[in-house]
C-alpha cells in the first residue's frame, strides 16, 4: 500500500504540475485584464503541435521547442493585439466570450494544418523507465517536475525582482494608478498574453512525450488549468500553482483508490465543494463590503 500511494503521488504531482503550468498562465491574464482567457488550452496544444511539427522537418529538440514557444508567444500577442485590445471598455462577458471564439479558431487551424490524428512526440531523455522507493517513473516525468518547479521560480523572481514585473502587478492592482505614474498598461496587457501563452506552449511541450497530442489536446488541459485557478484563488499566481499540484494529486489518488473512469468526476466536484466553502478559492483575497 505505501509503494502504490507513492507511485500516485509521483503520477499525481507530474500532472499536477502541468495544470500549475496552465493555471499560472489564467491567473497572469486575469491579474492583468480581469478576463478569463479560454484560449490557454489551445496555447498547450499550439506548443506541443508546433514543436511536433518542426521536429518533423529535421530541427533538433532543444531548437523545436524555442522556435515553437516563440511562435506560441507571437499567437498570443496577436490574439491580444487585434482580438482584445479593440474591445477595452466592453463588458468582461464580451471578452470571455471573445476568447472562447478564439480557441475554436485555432483548434480549427490546427485541425487544418495537421488533421485528426494523433501525434507522437519523442521522449527528451530516453523511456528506460526509473525505479524510485518503490515507485516507478518515466524520465521525461522529471522534465515535468523539473521545468516547472523552474518556470515557477523565475515567475515568482520576475515578479518580486524587475521592474517590469512589478509594473505588471502595479496594472493588476489598479490599472488607473498604474497609468497614472506613467506604466504603460496597453503594453503591459501585452507581455501578460505573451508569457501566458509561453507558459502553456511549454506545458504542452512537456506533456507531448508522454501523451499524444492532437488539435483538441488542449481543451481538457484548458479546463483543468482554469480549475487550478480558481481552486488557488483566480488572480492568485502562486494559489494556482498550489491549486494545479492539489488537483493533480486528488486526482491520481482518485483514480488509484476509486476508478479511473472518475477521475476527471473527482477533480470537478473538488472545486465545486471548493467554490461552496471558499468562494474566494483556498488562497484567494477575501473581499468585504463595508456597508
Amino acid at each position: 500500500m505505501p509503494e502504490q500511494l507513492f507511485q500516485f503521488l509521483v503520477t499525481g504531482i507530474t500532472v499536477g504540475s502541468l495544470y500549475a503550468l496552465v493555471g499560472l498562465g489564467f491567473a497572469i491574464i486575469y491579474n492583468a485584464s480581469d478576463v478569463v482567457n479560454f484560449a490557454q488550452g489551445e496555447f498547450v496544444m499550439l506548443g506541443a503541435m508546433t514543436a511536433i511539427a518542426l521536429l518533423s522537418a529535421g530541427l533538433p529538440l532543444p531548437l523545436a521547442a524555442i522556435v515553437a514557444t516563440l511562435l506560441t508567444v507571437l499567437v498570443g500577442l496577436l490574439l491580444e493585439r487585434f482580438a482584445i485590445e479593440p474591445t477595452v471598455g466592453a463588458p468582461v462577458v464580451t471578452t470571455i466570450i471573445i476568447t472562447i471564439g478564439a480557441a475554436i479558431f485555432l483548434r480549427g487551424i490546427a485541425l487544418l494544418l495537421w488533421g485528426k490524428d494523433f501525434h507522437p512526440m519523442p521522449a527528451f531523455s530516453g523511456d528506460r523507465p526509473i525505479h524510485l522507493g518503490g515507485a516507478t517513473l518515466l524520465p521525461q516525468s522529471l522534465w515535468v517536475m523539473g521545468v516547472t518547479l523552474l518556470l515557477v521560480v523565475l515567475v515568482r523572481l520576475f515578479f518580486n525582482r524587475t521592474l517590469l514585473g512589478k509594473a505588471l502587478l502595479a496594472c493588476s492592482f489598479n490599472r488607473a494608478a498604474a497609468q497614472l505614474v506613467g506604466i504603460n498598461v496597453r503594453v503591459m496587457l501585452r507581455l501578460a498574453y505573451g508569457l501566458s501563452a509561453g507558459l502553456g506552449a511549454l506545458a504542452g511541450i512537456l506533456i507531448a512525450p508522454i501523451t499524444f497530442s492532437s488539435y483538441e489536446a488542449g481543451i481538457m488541459l484548458g479546463l483543468k488549468g482554469f480549475s487550478a485557478a480558481i481552486v488557488g484563488g483566480i488572480g492568485n499566481p502562486m494559489g494556482a500553482v498550489a491549486g494545479g499540484l492539489l488537483l493533480g494529486v486528488l486526482e491520481a489518488l482518485g483514480a488509484g483508490f476509486i476508478s479511473s473512469g472518475y477521475k476527471d468526476a473527482i477533480a470537478f466536484l473538488f472545486v465545486l465543494m471548493v467554490l461552496f466553502f471558499e468562494p474566494t478559492g483556498l488562497f484567494g483575497h477575501k473581499v468585504a463590503d463595508r456597508v
